[in-house]
């Protein structure tokens, strides 16, 4: 069997570690590979970046060096993670075979949120946050972790409030759109509009649970991945 690579893409304050655990979990045929962007866990140190196509430019690089010729590849992100993945599809259109994009939790890459958090103080800012996702990670009630881990959440959040996609800007990678079926931040017709992102074919999905659904619902989610890209079942 041609093995599959999934590209995991970070939601707005996560590393790779957050998939560290769906290799295990992932359909036969399936490789699991997270992108690990600066800023974050390992790479703490590195300058963070506030712009998607950079992020994407950053994405395509670390991909490029661990993806063998004949690598068949998917993508996946959540929120964010969607809007990048979308910007690392078409840097990969025509040097790699993308078998699939999956966009979770997220508009369509021309319109975001209709209200933003970036420049608020810092408790407005994380009350907006946890607001928007539905959850609070407990790292950010201790304070010494919260000083540790806001300039990359306000980092990752100001990207993604200031990123359009160029208006027509399509990929040819077929696209399934995932939400939370109780996801008050996206909405089915908001999801949906990804549909005019892709000039091949375009499905839909919703799983339960609100906007960070996936938290609880990896396998699931994994299992509708493998079955869009004709894989064996999850094990």
């Amino acid at each position: 069997m041609t093995e599959t690579v999934l590209i995991c893409l970070p939601f707005s304050g996560a590393g790779a570690s957050f998939f560290r655990d769906w290799q295990l979990r992932a359909p036969a045929g399936l490789r699991v590979l997270p992108v690990q962007l600066p800023g974050r866990e390992e790479r703490f140190v590195e300058p963070l970046l506030t712009d998607a196509g950079a992020a994407a430019d950053e994405a395509r690089d670390q991909v490029a060096e661990q993806l063998r010729p004949d690598d068949r590849v998917a993508l996946f992100g959540h929120s964010l993670g969607a809007v990048l993945a979308f910007e690392l599809a078409s840097r990969l259109d025509g040097t790699a075979e993308v078998a699939g994009l999956f966009v979770s939790g997220s508009p369509d890459p021309w319109n975001g949120r209709s209200s933003s958090a970036t420049g608020l103080p810092d408790d407005e800012f994380l009350a907006r946050v946890e607001r928007f996702a539905g959850f609070s990670h407990p790292a950010l009630a201790d304070d010494e972790v919260r000083e540790l881990v806001l300039p990359l959440l306000r980092a990752d959040v100001e990207m993604h409030e200031n990123y359009r996609a160029e208006p027509g800007a399509t990929v040819l990678a077929p696209i399934t759109a995932v939400r939370g079926r109780d996801d008050d931040l996206v909405s089915a017709e908001a999801s949906a509009g990804w549909r005019h992102a892709t000039t091949g074919s375009f499905h839909t999905a919703e799983l339960d649970g609100g906007h960070m659904y996936l938290i609880d619902g990896v396998d699931e989610l994994l299992t509708i991945i493998g079955s869009r890209l004709e894989l064996a079942r999850v094990r």
